[in-house]
C-alpha cells in the first residue's frame, strides 16, 4: 500500500455536512442580534457614507460643466466644499464604524467559542470517541478565528458595497437610462461567473478546512505519543506522514488561490469592457439632438464624466466584494464545520423531569443488561448481565482483558446507555436521574489519572472555590497524599505540568484519591487504580482504599488480587458475562476461573 493511501486511510474522517449560504448566513446572523443596539448606529452610518461616496460623482460632473460654462469661481468652490465635507463625514463614519465593528466582532467570537466549547462538554463519550481531539481544537480555535474577518469586516463591508452599488445604479439611470442599459448588458456575464466561482471556491475551501483538521488531528496524536515514536526510532516515518498531510493542505490552499486569482482579473475585464462601451457610445451621445429627443434630457460632458464615476460606484463595490468573497467562502466553509458539531446531539439525553439524587444510598441492580459500542457489531461487550449490590457493600470485578469490566462502570456512570435491560440505583433507572446530580454522588478514580496544568491544590479542588484549604488538607491526609505533598518546596502550591508529567504514577493516583474525597461522594468507583504502581506506594494506596471503603458502596476493577481480597463480593467476568460471584474464600473453594487466576498470580 502506498504512503499516500495509508495516511489517508488512518486520518480521513467525515466531520461536516454541506449547508447552503443562506442558512449559514442566517445562523451566523443570530449571534449578531444580541448587539442590535450597536447596529442602530452602524447601519445608518453605512447608508449615509455610501450615499456620500456615490454622490461625489455628481459634484465632480457639475464642476466640469460649470468650468465649461465659465461661471463664477464661488459656485465652483461651493461644490468643492461639499466634496471635502462629504469625504470628511464619510471618513469619520467609516472610522467610528470600524472601531465598533471590531469590538462587536470579537464579542461575537467569544460568544461563539463559548457556546461551541460548552456544547462539546455536553457530548457523550460515544460522540467524543468518533472525533480526534485535534479536530475539536481546530473547530474551537482555527475555525472560529476564520470567522473573525467575517464579523469585523466582510459582512458590513458587503452591506456597504451593496448599498453603494445600488446608489450607483440609481444615479446611472437618473443620468442616462440609455447608457445604463448598455452598461448593464454585461452584468449577466458577471452574475454567471460569480455563481460558478462561488461553487468552485466553496468546494476548495471545504478541502482546505478538511485537510487542516486532519493535520491538526495527526499533530495532536503524535505529540502526545512522541515518546513511543522515539523509543522505536520512527521519527523518519512519522515525518513522512506529516509531510504528506502538510502537502495536501498546501495543495488545497494553492488550488483555492488559483481559483480566486482567475476571478478577480475577470471582474476587471468586465469593468473595462463596460468603460469602453460607455466612452464608445457616450462620445456620440453628448449633446446629440437625436439622443436628447429619445431620452428627454441633454447628456453633457459633465454628465458623461459623472456617469463614468457612477460606473466606478457600481464596479468598485463588485471588485471589493470579489476580493472579500474569498474570505467569505473560507468563513462559510469553517462555519459548516462548526455548525456540524453544534448540530451533533448527545446520545445521552435527560428526561424532561429528571430525578435528583438527593437521598443517595448506593444500592445497585443490573437487570439483564446487554451493550455493544458499535451498533453494527454482532457480539455484545456486555451480554445479559444481572447482579445486585446492597448499599455500603464493596464489590470487585475481575477477569481477562476485554471481558467488559470497565464497560460496566461506564454504563453505571451513564457515559453510555444500555442496549437492552436496565440499570437501577436505589430502585430508580439511571436514565431517569439528573446526570449531574447522579455523577455528583459518585467518585470515580481511573487508571490513567489526568492532571491539569496548574497547582496541586487546583487539581484537587478543580478550581471549585467553595472547597476550603482545610478540606483539601484533610482529604490529602485521609488518602496519604500529604506525605509526598508536604515534602515539595511549595507544598500544595507546587506547579503541575501538562498531564502531571512531573509526578510519578503513584503520586498522581494519590492526588486523584484526594480529588475524589474532597468532593464528598457517596459511592466510590475505582478502575484499575493500583496498576503500574510501586510496592511502597501500593501500601499507601491500599491503606487509602481501606478508608475509602467506609464511605459507601465501593466498586473496584483490578488485576492485582491483593487489592480486592477483602471485598464483600468478587465477580469474575468473561466474554461479557458474570461466570462466578462470591467472596474471596468462597471463590477459592469453588476452584473455578477465579481460583486459576489466583494461582497464576501467586505461583512461586
Amino acid at each position: 500500500m502506498s504512503k499516500k493511501k495509508r495516511v489517508k486511510d488512518i486520518y480521513e474522517f467525515d466531520d461536516s455536512r454541506k449547508m447552503k449560504d443562506g442558512l449559514l448566513f442566517k445562523r451566523l446572523l443570530k449571534y449578531s442580534l444580541k448587539y442590535w443596539k450597536q447596529f442602530l448606529f452602524i447601519i445608518p452610518s453605512v447608508l449615509v457614507s455610501s450615499f456620500l461616496v456615490a454622490y461625489l460623482a455628481v459634484f465632480f460632473g457639475q464642476i466640469m460643466d460649470l468650468l465649461k460654462e465659465g461661471v463664477e469661481f464661488k459656485q465652483i468652490m461651493f461644490r468643492g466644499y461639499l466634496i471635502i465635507g462629504s469625504i470628511a463625514v464619510s471618513f469619520a463614519l467609516t472610522y467610528l464604524r470600524g472601531i465598533m465593528l471590531n469590538k462587536i466582532g470579537q464579542k461575537i467570537l467569544v460568544d461563539l467559542r463559548n457556546e461551541l466549547f460548552s456544547h462539546i462538554e455536553l457530548l457523550s463519550l460515544k460522540e467524543l470517541d468518533k472525533t480526534p481531539v485535534g479536530t475539536f481544537v481546530t473547530r474551537v480555535c482555527n475555525d472560529t478565528n476564520s470567522l473573525s474577518d467575517l464579523f469585523t469586516n466582510v459582512l458590513i463591508s458587503f452591506v456597504s458595497n451593496t448599498v453603494t452599488m445600488i446608489y450607483g445604479i440609481i444615479l446611472m439611470f437618473v443620468t442616462s437610462w440609455l447608457l445604463s442599459l448598455i452598461v448593464l448588458s454585461v452584468l449577466p456575464i458577471l452574475v454567471v461567473a460569480t455563481i460558478l466561482f462561488r461553487k468552485i471556491s466553496r468546494a476548495q475551501f471545504r478541502k482546505v478546512t478538511y485537510n487542516n483538521s486532519k493535520l491538526n488531528a495527526f499533530l495532536s496524536e503524535n505529540l502526545s505519543g512522541m515518546k513511543i515514536t522515539q523509543i522505536f526510532n520512527r521519527e523518519d516515518k512519522k515525518l513522512e506522514e506529516f509531510d504528506e498531510l502538510s502537502e495536501r493542505l498546501m495543495r488545497s490552499h494553492r488550488t483555492s488561490t488559483f481559483v480566486f486569482a482567475f476571478f478577480r482579473p475577470f471582474i476587471y475585464i468586465i469593468y473595462f469592457t463596460a468603460t469602453i462601451l460607455i466612452f464608445a457610445f457616450g462620445s456620440r451621445f453628448v449633446e446629440n439632438p437625436t439622443i436628447t429627443e429619445i431620452t428627454g434630457s441633454v447628456l453633457t460632458t459633465g454628465f458623461l464624466y459623472s456617469f463614468y464615476q457612477h460606473i466606478q460606484s457600481v464596479f468598485n463595490p463588485i471588485q471589493n466584494i470579489a476580493q472579500q468573497y474569498n474570505t467569505m467562502q473560507s468563513a462559510f466553509a469553517s462555519a459548516e464545520k462548526i455548525f456540524t458539531i453544534m448540530d451533533t446531539k448527545s446520545s445521552i439525553v435527560m428526561n424532561e423531569t429528571p430525578v435528583l439524587a438527593d437521598d443517595f444510598k448506593g444500592e445497585i441492580e443490573f437487570k439483564n443488561v446487554s451493550f455493544k459500542y458499535d451498533k453494527d457489531a454482532t457480539d455484545y461487550i456486555i451480554n445479559n448481565v444481572s447482579f445486585h449490590i446492597k448499599p455500603g457493600q464493596s464489590v470487585a470485578f475481575v477477569g481477562p482483558t476485554g471481558a467488559g469490566k470497565t464497560t460496566i462502570l461506564s454504563l453505571l456512570m451513564r457515559y453510555y446507555d444500555v442496549d437492552e435491560g436496565e440499570i437501577l440505583i436505589d430502585g430508580i433507572n439511571v436514565k431517569d436521574y439528573d446526570i449531574y446530580s447522579l455523577r455528583k454522588n459518585i467518585g470515580e478514580m481511573l487508571q490513567d489519572v489526568f492532571l491539569f496544568t496548574g497547582t496541586i491544590k487546583e487539581n484537587i479542588t478543580l478550581r471549585d472555590e467553595s472547597i476550603t484549604d482545610d478540606s483539601v488538607y484533610e482529604a490529602s491526609k485521609y488518602v496519604n497524599a500529604d506525605r509526598f505533598i508536604n515534602k515539595l518546596p511549595n507544598k500544595y502550591d507546587e506547579v503541575v505540568k501538562e498531564r502531571g508529567n512531573n509526578y510519578s504514577q503513584g503520586e498522581r493516583q494519590l492526588l486523584s484519591f484526594a480529588r475524589t474525597i474532597v468532593h464528598h461522594p457517596k459511592m466510590i468507583i475505582l478502575d484499575e487504580a493500583t496498576s503500574n504502581i510501586d510496592t511502597e506506594t501500593e501500601v499507601l494506596i491500599q491503606d487509602s482504599l481501606n478508608k475509602i471503603k467506609t464511605i459507601g458502596t465501593t466498586i473496584m476493577v483490578a488485576h492485582r488480587l491483593s487489592t480486592i481480597q477483602h471485598s464483600d463480593i468478587i465477580m469474575f467476568l468473561e466474554n461479557g458475562s458474570v461466570v462466578e460471584a462470591g467472596s474471596h474464600q468462597e471463590l477459592l473453594k469453588l476452584q473455578g476461573r477465579y481460583y486459576q487466576l489466583f494461582k497464576l498470580q501467586y505461583a512461586k
